[in-house]
């Protein structure tokens, strides 16, 4: 049933990329499962429901045509609710919802974001899975292409940010 689930995510996820008119998200359990097989860097946007930056970044970035290809064709895309209820087992440990005041946090999102809830957030992982950096707060589309662009092809092995920054060359 296991490979089943893995196989049909990932037959949807070829599926919906090639209209790339949104990003494929997942959730973050079928990212790491597909990570298994087809090793890519994975994106985890970061988002509360309440939040109206991350709205804003779905409506106004997320929704971009070239940011759109760049993520499905480069990443697995992840949306985490920084809130969310449901247990996520992940290198081991489980990972659960954590009371906190009216609202609590989710203990993977904490982990991700270094204990520095701010939404919204975007991580990004490795094709180890191994957390590489965590970008907080809004950015538009032409700043978050040149984010996505030194994260993919691990370009942030061989260039310091500054460096690729100024050298980037925009499809806007």
């Amino acid at each position: 049933m296991k490979y089943f689930l893995t196989y049909t995510v990932f037959l949807l996820a070829i599926l919906s990329s090639t209209a790339q008119d949104k990003v494929n998200w997942l959730s973050f359990e079928a990212a790491i499962s597909l990570n298994k097989e087809n090793p890519k860097p994975i994106l985890i946007d970061v988002y509360t429901d309440w939040c109206g930056w991350c709205k804003k970044m779905d409506r106004d970035t997320y929704s971009n045509k070239t940011i759109v290809k760049t993520i499905n064709d480069n990443f697995y895309a992840v949306k985490l609710d920084g809130e969310e209820k449901k247990d996520i087992f992940f290198k081991g440990q489980t990972f659960k919802f954590q009371e906190n005041g009216r609202k609590g946090y989710h203990q993977l999102a904490a982990a991700l974001l270094n204990g520095k809830l701010s939404y919204p957030a975007t991580v990004f992982m490795n094709k180890k899975e191994e957390l590489l950096q965590n970008i907080p707060g809004y950015h538009q589309k032409e700043k978050f292409e040149v984010i996505l662009a030194f994260f993919m092809n691990e370009n942030y092995r061989t260039y310091k940010w500054q460096d690729f920054q100024n050298n980037f060359k925009s499809n806007f």
